[in-house]
């Protein structure tokens, strides 16, 4: 993993994701690897997939240059709060806009069966909760983590995808933030 891609999918720039994805960044700093951030809410698009893929709508130029961005990673560590079981809007947005068939897979001509074009990276997924990680992944199956792990990155290539749950952050200490923010430093310094 020479070239790590943070991609925060908060839409509140102050929010306790913002602070997982410098933690993080410092770690990666600290092991002297490049490292490039996207901050979703910071960019400029629409993040409705209009047409579907009936017809390809335009990107944006923030858009153009995230794409640029994930197609110089290798690695890509998603930063996102689980928000009624899924991803929020703005980052689900961010995906329907930008993982398009010819830039992240691509469909077989007469076949249900596609080609990924991803191959070769690997992806961490650090995700917020305010609940316990256990209740998520054994109440409700984790949702949002199947979504972007399985039918995103796994349909498009990327793996493996590792996964790290942050939680219960609601009613936290900041105790507690601050030893989980430690911890995410830790793994951008270990790349994990």
């Amino acid at each position: 993993m020479n070239k790590i891609l943070i991609i925060n999918g908060h839409p509140n720039k102050d929010s306790f994701c913002s602070a997982i994805a410098q933690a993080y960044k410092k770690g990666v700093l600290a092991a002297k690897v490049e490292v490039n951030e996207i901050t979703i809410s910071d960019l400029k698009f629409n993040p409705n997939l209009q047409f579907g893929y009936q017809k390809r709508t335009d990107l944006e130029p923030d858009l153009i240059e995230s794409w640029e961005k994930i197609k110089w990673a290798d690695h890509l560590v998603w930063i996102h709060p689980v928000w009624w079981g899924g991803l929020p809007a703005i980052t689900k947005g961010f995906i329907d806009r930008l993982f398009l068939p010819g830039f992240t897979f691509q469909y077989r001509e007469n076949s249900v069966w596609w080609d990924k074009l991803l191959l070769g990276k690997t992806a961490h997924i650090i995700t917020t909760l305010d609940q316990p990680s256990w209740y998520y992944r054994y109440a409700f199956g984790s949702p949002s983590v199947n979504q972007l792990k399985k039918s995103v990155l796994g349909f498009c290539g990327v793996k493996p995808v590792k996964v790290t749950y942050v939680g219960p952050i609601k009613n936290s200490s900041s105790d507690f933030r601050t030893k989980w923010l430690s911890k995410i430093e830790k793994m951008g310094t270990g790349l994990k």
